[in-house]
């Protein structure tokens, strides 16, 4: 899958910007600030139908404008695509393919595949186990619709018997039976998405491992494991619910669950977070998401897009380098890349005969430069914001 042209109106410090991609390798350079970052958050947009860093949509469109338009066209599987997102202050953000208007934003998840590996993916470690419940669900979902459709519907079924819960605290009341309906629905739901979720971190954690062993040149050992209390009974799981109502009244809200599933990230036999240096927790993200692309690809048959956004930072030159040989290699498909060092990226490939176009970025405005062996000069084509 390839990004051929993308158009920006009022998106974010974008005011108008039209770019034209390369097949292989993308530089965005510029200072921070310069809204290189953006570029690739758009790419996002279109894939994931929301921001990487900003879920509010509103707040994504330029200050002071009343509403925001991000365009993209795809070659997928050597169909051309179109897609776009309009976002306008106090109405509901259209989602479009081909022209035609999505009815539910869910049936766009996984049909255009991007991976983003950003600074802020230290949330995965440094946050809670809501963050790594996101991460799995938002990789298992772009493979497998039933599971999205069945998360989609649990997530609906507890806030309701939430709701019902924090009805009976504050009307000082207290009804198990009318708890019956939400739990008929949650344990089935429960017992699906707690297996698919175990199979996918048994079949990923391999995979992953060895990526992390390739980046880092076996450098230390690393794990992912899958918690959860939830039985794979679907019996026995209505039998926590039940046994969880005392705690569910006093908390109003419900204790026992798949949404309380848990991801434990480690180096070697301990916690990553508490004995993880910064360049080892870079690279234990760095693999998660590359074997997330590739894992990705692996099950949908198409090759999702690599974005890499500000990848030097808290990380060491022979990581950067490891990874950037990586994606020389072409395995990758289309990338983006961005960097405050106008020389760093392009000078890497350099000597490796890869379709790399290079732009620089500078308050919303974007030009376009040409790459050459020895140097990056500017180039001919200007592209107006």
């Amino acid at each position: 899958m390839v990004l051929e042209h993308l158009h920006l109106h009022h998106f974010k410090n974008h005011t108008g910007s039209d770019l034209t991609f390369g097949m292989q390798v993308n530089c965005l350079l510029g200072d921070n600030g310069s809204g290189k970052t953006n570029v690739l958050d758009a790419v996002h947009y279109l894939c994931h139908t929301k921001s990487y860093f900003n879920p509010i949509d509103a707040q994504n469109i330029a200050h002071d404008e009343a509403h925001m338009l991000i365009q993209g066209a795809f070659t997928r599987n050597d169909q051309k695509e179109r897609v776009s997102c309009a976002v306008e202050r106090g109405v509901k953000k259209v989602f479009r393919r081909n022209d035609k208007a999505y009815d539910r934003l869910a049936d766009h998840i996984g049909r255009f595949p991007a991976v983003m590996i950003a600074p802020a993916d230290s949330v995965l470690i440094q946050e809670g186990s809501e963050v790594r419940r996101r991460w799995i669900d938002s990789v298992i979902s772009q493979f497998d619709r039933e599971y999205l459709t069945q998360l989609l519907a649990y997530n609906k079924a507890l806030n309701q018997r939430n709701i019902l819960l924090r009805f009976f605290a504050e009307n000082r009341r207290w009804d198990s039976e009318a708890l019956e309906p939400w739990d008929a629905q949650l344990v089935p739901l429960a017992s699906s998405i707690r297996r698919k979720r175990a199979e996918f971190v048994e079949r990923f954690s391999p995979a992953f491992e060895e990526t992390y062993r390739e980046i880092t040149n076996g450098a230390e050992a690393v794990c992912i494991r899958y918690l959860t209390k939830v039985s794979e009974d679907n019996d026995e799981f209505q039998r926590q619910l039940t046994e969880a109502q005392g705690d569910d009244r006093q908390l109003r809200r419900t204790t026992v669950g798949i949404h309380k599933d848990e991801l434990s990230l480690e180096l070697g036999a301990y916690p990553l977070k508490r004995f993880g240096s910064q360049g080892q927790q870079k690279s234990f993200l760095i693999a998660l998401r590359l074997t997330q692309l590739a894992y990705i690809e692996q099950a949908t048959g198409v090759k999702p897009i690599l974005l890499l956004d500000d990848i030097f930072d808290k990380i060491d030159d022979k990581r950067v380098q490891a990874l950037m040989t990586w994606v020389a290699k072409g395995d990758f498909g289309q990338v983006f890349i961005t960097d405050t060092d106008l020389q760093r990226i392009p000078s890497m490939f350099r000597n490796i005969g890869a379709d790399v176009r290079v732009f620089e970025v500078e308050r919303g405005e974007v030009m376009q430069h040409e790459f050459e062996a020895d140097a990056v000069k500017p180039g001919p084509t200007t592209l107006e914001p």
